[in-house]
Formats: structure tokens, sequence, C-alpha cells
């Protein structure tokens, strides 16, 4: 890849002294990446927890590919892209860029992935300085790295704003001259200015609306293909990634669920978090298949994830244990109850502090859409005493209660990745051939 900016890679590698890759090896690789951050209490500042944000993290990146990081908000997204840039401090794991481990680079090396390894943010505003003319702040990285002739820059500067659909005269202009989507045109020039090989796009289009984002989206796409430049693409809304993307990894709580081909993970989606994000995405077509709903709307915290895997507190196919005996909406609805009392999700005619004496069996039993006799005795019984606990104004005796009566397969143990027919992976017990678990209604 050569263009109008600082080199060529054939230079880069002269300068580090770095062995010429192939081209069939991954540009980027992410291997068992954590991140996490300590809690602290006390005027010591001691340990007494860590937020997992980045947990066991694996995947790489093609030259020349579009790769997708798609998940709800806190999902660690964004901390991945700030350690692949440097900008964070792995936990444990490893970052290796071109076959060079990123953590032990320095002195020429590390300026070099600098240059080659750029970032795109969501809000365009924030990265620019308003002091600044656009031509000055889209040189300015050429200057940080010893480009001193100014002519030579400014002729870069303006090749690129015409190559991201803006004018050369725009160069003069200050940032709040401009529109939000033609700012992003410029966050992007100046991504592409020192002829990178990677770019990290954080959110680049959720600032934007549908017209511009679609504008955006297609010049992404025309440097990519333009320069055989490598993308790793983060939102939170998968129909972007849908129509952007070769590949995606879809993320729940700081691990990776679910990844594979776009048109793998997104038409043949296996995890139920990921069926949950496509269910989402509006819809005029009454025929397009519609996903269930998710137990509980309440993400975990991350400083104290669930056990086993993460999404089962929500998930609408999570896995009783081999001793209850409930037919499968039974079971939903019970399951429901436990996990909606642990997320403290209470219908407001049911809120804790009016509890005692306002409410009785058959006014619980409505609100949380339980059947009156359940087919599992046992699981009849504790149900009954939960209802109880709930009604005496006992919180948290109903959520033992109910944690001892349906315990799930999906709490115990923690999924590894399984490959599927289609040919992409999928973390969850489903798909786990050491559990018998019989088709729900979500795999229809």
């Amino acid at each position: 890849m050569t263009g109008p900016e600082t080199g060529s890679d054939e230079e880069t590698r002269r300068e580090t002294g770095a062995e010429p890759e192939s081209n069939d090896s991954p540009l980027l690789e992410v291997e068992n990446l954590d991140v996490h951050y300590p809690i602290t209490k006390g005027l010591l500042r001691r340990e007494v927890g860590r937020v997992r944000a980045v947990d066991s993290v694996n995947f790489d990146i093609a030259r020349g590919e579009t790769f997708g990081l798609v998940g709800e908000s806190g999902s660690g997204k964004t901390t991945i892209a700030h350690s692949v840039l440097g900008l964070e401090e792995p936990t444990g794991g490893e970052i290796w860029f071109d076959g060079e481990p990123v953590s032990e680079l320095s002195g020429a090396a590390l300026r070099a992935f600098r240059r080659r390894a750029q970032l795109v943010v969501q809000d365009p505003n924030e990265a620019f300085n308003p002091r600044m003319t656009m031509g000055e702040a889209v040189a300015e990285p050429l200057v940080l790295h010893g480009m001193n002739d100014a002519d030579r820059r400014r002729a870069i500067v303006e090749n690129l704003l015409e190559r991201v659909g803006l004018s050369a005269a725009d160069a003069d202009r200050y940032p709040h001259e401009f529109s939000g989507g033609e700012t992003q045109r410029l966050s992007i020039a100046r991504a592409l200015v020192l002829n990178p090989d990677l770019i990290v796009a954080d959110e680049p289009t959720s600032a934007l609306d549908g017209r511009v984002q679609s504008d955006v989206l297609a010049l992404l796409d025309d440097v990519r293909r333009e320069f055989d430049i490598s993308i790793l693409f983060i939102s939170h809304d998968i129909d972007v990634v849908r129509r952007f993307c070769d590949r995606v990894a879809v993320m729940y709580l700081g691990e990776i669920v679910e990844l594979g081909p776009i048109e793998d993970v997104l038409e043949f989606p296996a995890h139920p978090y990921t069926r949950l994000l496509l269910g989402s995405v509006p819809s005029l077509d009454p025929t397009e298949q519609q996903f269930e709903r998710p137990l509980t709307d309440t993400v975990p915290d991350p400083a104290d994830p669930p056990s086993g895997c993460r999404f089962h507190t929500r998930c609408s196919a999570v896995i009783p244990s081999d001793d209850v005996d409930l037919p499968w909406e039974q079971w939903r609805a019970v399951v429901a109850f436990r996990f909606t009392l642990q997320a403290g999700e209470l219908p407001e005619s049911i809120a804790v502090e009016t509890i005692d004496g306002e409410i009785d069996d058959a006014t619980v039993r409505e609100r949380f859409d339980l059947p009156v006799t359940l087919q599992d005795e046992a699981v009849d019984r504790g149900v009954d005493e939960a209802v109880s606990a709930l009604i005496a104004g006992d919180l948290q005796a109903a959520r033992d209660r109910l944690s001892e009566t349906v315990p799930t397969v999906c709490e115990r143990r923690t999924p590894t990745a399984t490959e599927r027919e289609t040919g992409h992976s999928v973390c969850c017990h489903r798909y786990d051939s050491t559990i018998e678990a019989e088709p729900r209604s979500w795999e229809r």
C-alpha cells in the first residue's frame, strides 16, 4: 500500500528491521486478552475486587478485512480498541501486529506501529482543536512524526480532503464550520494521513443521522478498497455491522459469544444474545423471524459477573438442571420469575416498600405470569415459598429460595467455543455435545 502520505511498508520495515510478513498471515492477532480494572477501598486503596472489562478474548483480522465488534454499551468493545492501539495496558494475553507483539515494541518500532494503526472516534467534534484550522489538524500527525516540509504537508492534506469528498479549500476552515458528517470525513482523512495499515473505527456513525451514516460507511469502504486497509469496526448497531463488515464478533459482558463470517452469524444466529440483538432491529416485514425477549433487561455488573455463561440471567433459552421436570413454558415462567427478582425488576404494583400486606398470591402470579400449579412438585413447592416470602416483603428470601429450586446448567459451567456446521463458532451450552438439551422454541 502506497499513497500520498509518509511512505511505504517497505520503508517502515527497513527503519524497524522487521522481517516481511507473508500476505497470508493476519495483520492483527488478539490472543487471550484480559483487561481488568482494580476496585479499591479505604485510605490505603486496598483492592477489594476487579471489573472484568475484557476476559479471554481471541480474534484476528486479515489484511484488507473489515472485522466488526458488536454488543451493548459496556460489553468491552472500546476497551479492546484501546488495547489494540496500545492506549490501554492489558492485564493478560497478547496482541500481535504484523507478527510483532505490541507490548514489546519500543523506539523506532513503536513509532512505526503508531503510524500504521490509527483511530477514528465516535464524536468527531471532540477530535479537533477548535483553534486549529482543519488543514493544521489533519496535518498534525505528520508534524509529530517529523515531516517538517510545510508545502509537502499542505499537498498531502489537500489531496486527502478531496479523496474523502471535501474540497482542498476546506483546509483553511475551522471545525465549527462543518456539519457532523463532514467532520467525520475529516477525522477519516486525519487517520489516513500517515498511510496506516489498520484503522480502528470506534462507533464512527452512531452520532450521525441515517443518510449521513450511509455516506460515511460508503467512504470507509472506498478507503478500505483503495488503500487495502484493515478496519476494526466497533458498533452497538448490528444492522450497521451487517452492511459493512466481512466478519463479526458478538460481545457480551467482556466475552465473545459468537464469531464468524457476517452472513453465517447473522443469517444463522446461534447464541441467544446474537438473536436478541437481531430482534432489536426494527422491521416493516411482518413475516420476518421474531426472536424471544430476554428474561430481564438488566445487564449484570462487570465487577460481579454471573457464574458460568454470563448471559444466563437474561437468556430465554437457559437450560434447566436434569432434576427439573417442567414443560418448557412453565420452566421459562419460573426462571423468568427467579432472574427478575434477582435483577430487582419488580412491577410497579409490587414495589418492595409496599409489598407487606398489600398483595396476595394470585396478584403475584398474575404479575409474573406464573401458573397456579406446576407439574414438578418440588419446583411447585419452592415457588409457593418464594411467592410467600415476596408477599411478606422478604425479597432476599424469595431470591434464595428460587436459586435453590430452579438451578440451571448455564450457571454451573462456563461454555467453550464450539464450531457450528455453518463454520462459525459459538459459546453456548446448547451446542456442547456433552450436555443433553432438548430443542426449544428459539431453535426453530
